[in-house]
């Protein structure tokens, strides 16, 4: 599990959180016994975007001029978009609290997002007399609960509560112990196939930008056929449930 860990400020954006965030979830990434990683915030809130008080300074930085400086500091906020979206293990967003601007975007970011009744969701760019598009937002949040949806709470900047956010499709699920149900999904997907589970996530992801149902039906077949042919995880479930008892695969033959 990953926390984001300044609760002080509801785990505001800044690179002092955020750097290390990105960093650890690289390393599991690159941890082969990881299944799944669950991701929440300290504390009441989740993530309350861009730390517009204390932000600190983005790494690698020194001797730049402002506009690549500004350019540099939201290619590292990018990154983490691009990294939760491209890690082997599948991402479970456990939203303790708020998710506001850029941690509305981040909990966009994971796979699976499960909520508490507490929590909440603002596209706040709008608010602060910017625009509400940012991290990914204007591209991830369409595609999760529809475009008319997303465009109405991305213009208004208006608050979505826990209920509605289960309503229209932006959670999976509530749950008061939302970190503990977090853990068990992941713990429930860690049973499955290692390669089997990496596919999934990976066809699920370019799935947005397929460009056609054809082509991306072709990539889903050939991810199924690699596995039937060099695994005997088929043999091994259908063995499992004639036995009564869980699968254990091998993702071998």
């Amino acid at each position: 599990m990953v926390t984001l860990n300044r609760p002080e400020r509801m785990n505001a954006m800044a690179f002092d959180v955020m750097v290390p965030f990105v960093e650890q979830l690289r390393e599991l990434g690159h941890d082969n016994s990881i299944r799944a990683v669950v991701v929440t915030g300290a504390g009441k809130g989740f993530c309350s975007g861009a730390d517009q008080e204390s932000a600190g300074t983005p790494p690698y930085v020194e001797g730049l001029t402002r506009p690549t400086y500004a350019l540099r500091s939201m290619e590292m906020l990018e990154d983490i978009t691009r990294t939760l979206r491209g890690l082997h293990q599948p991402v479970i967003a456990a939203i303790n609290g708020a998710a506001i601007g850029g941690g509305l975007c981040l909990s966009l970011a994971c796979d699976i997002r499960v909520a508490s009744p507490a929590a909440y969701f603002r596209a706040a760019g709008i608010n602060n007399g910017l625009t509400a598009s940012e991290l990914g937002l204007s591209y991830l949040l369409p595609r999760a609960i529809g475009s008319s949806r997303a465009a109405e709470i991305m213009l208004t900047g208006r608050d979505v509560g826990a209920e509605e956010a289960e309503r229209i499709g932006l959670v999976s699920e509530l749950a008061d112990d939302v970190v503990g149900r977090a853990v068990e999904i992941g713990q429930r997907i860690a049973g499955f196939s290692q390669p089997g589970i990496e596919l999934t996530k990976r066809t699920l992801v370019h799935g947005l930008d397929a460009s056609s149902l054809d082509g991306h039906m072709q990539a889903e077949g050939l991810g199924q056929l690699y596995l039937r042919i060099l695994t005997d995880n088929f043999e091994e479930a259908t063995r499992a449930r004639k036995e009564g008892r869980p699968a254990k695969f091998s993702d071998s033959r």
